[in-house]
């Protein structure tokens, strides 16, 4: 029998804090050699805005084995009442490729994009950081701070979006609900990144919405919204100027645009990327090595994050006695 789980059950499972605990695992897998995970089929389908990709894994030290399908159609909010980001998991057992679990992804989708940005703020942000920052106030933004805010001890957080005042107005109060923190709106990009310590860009930008000039020494970013070809949120300057860390360098080379098009311009190679955050992890190099360092974690996302994260679901699942039995004859 397998166990089918849907969004509820999983959202009773997975706290942030224990997000970042297993990608800090996963990413020392990947590290050391002990996750397998090939490049993922991405695909843009431009006659509907939308783009999918099918993301394999495996990690053999927790012996967790599966595959997530995901979607980002854009148009889906406004169009058709549905998340821009779909997602679906598959669990196998790793000595019988016998499937164990399907799973809703969408939750851990967002949970996992918002625990990497913890785990790369508890790296590479000051660790005097107070105040953060998001761009963007959609299910990643709120998962965004909800990491950073897993990652450092803040004081408050600031957001700046295109969303009409009285949505922002209430992603913010419901951040600050979440939190125990105060979360206030900003009145412009310009003045968020001014203000803050580390900042998230969580939007669906396709050119910078950022400028370098308002970068501010010992900034931390953490760029997770771009993750196709052609398309980024921040410039090539902050590019150039920032301690560059991937989630994995060669994925970010064939996918993260914000990578990509400084260095189709010459203004860097990909020799001037500094290292992976599983390299932090493990202790290969070393993170943030001063106040005045401007840090900047790219992510385009990785199988990994989503397969151990379902692997930990599925365990605690059986525990809990949670999740519905089936059999597929």
């Amino acid at each position: 029998m397998a166990l089918l789980l849907d969004r509820q059950t999983i959202e009773g499972l997975l706290d942030m804090d224990k997000m970042i605990e297993i990608l800090e695992q996963a990413f020392g897998e990947l590290s050391t050699g002990s996750a397998i995970m090939p490049q993922r089929t991405a695909v843009a389908d431009t006659d509907v805005n939308g783009w999918y990709a099918f993301m394999p894994a495996q990690l053999k030290s927790m012996g967790a084995l599966g595959v997530k399908s995901v979607t980002v159609y854009k148009d889906n909010p406004s169009a058709h009442g549905l998340p821009a980001t779909l997602a679906t998991i598959v669990l196998m057992d790793s000595e019988t490729g016998r499937t164990i679990a399907v799973m809703d992804g969408g939750y851990i989708t967002a949970m996992r994009t918002g625990a990497v940005t913890g785990l790369a703020t508890k790296y590479l942000a000051r660790k005097n950081a107070k105040v953060a920052g998001v761009m963007g106030a959609g299910v990643q933004a709120r998962t965004q701070i909800w990491g950073m805010a897993a990652g450092a001890d803040l004081e408050k957080a600031l957001v700046f979006s295109l969303d009409p005042p009285d949505a922002q107005r209430t992603f913010a109060d419901d951040c600050s609900e979440l939190l125990g923190i105060p979360v206030e709106l900003a009145s412009s990009g310009e003045e968020l990144v001014r203000s803050v310590d580390i900042l998230s860009m969580a939007t669906t930008a396709t050119t910078p919405i950022i400028d370098s000039d308002w970068v501010q020494p010992g900034l931390h970013i953490n760029g997770i919204g771009s993750h196709a070809v052609g398309v980024r949120e921040i410039d090539t300057n902050t590019m150039v100027k920032s301690k560059l860390v991937c989630d994995q360098v060669d994925a970010c080379l064939a996918e993260a645009g914000d990578v990509q098009i400084p260095i189709e311009e010459g203004a860097m190679s990909a020799d001037d990327i500094y290292g992976e955050i599983g390299e932090l992890i493990t202790g290969v190099k070393a993170g943030r090595e001063s106040d005045d360092e401007i840090t900047l974690f790219k992510s385009v996302g990785l199988s990994i994050q989503d397969i151990s994260a379902a692997h930990y679901v599925y365990q605690r699942a059986l525990e809990e006695g949670a999740g519905t039995e089936f059999a597929f004859s």
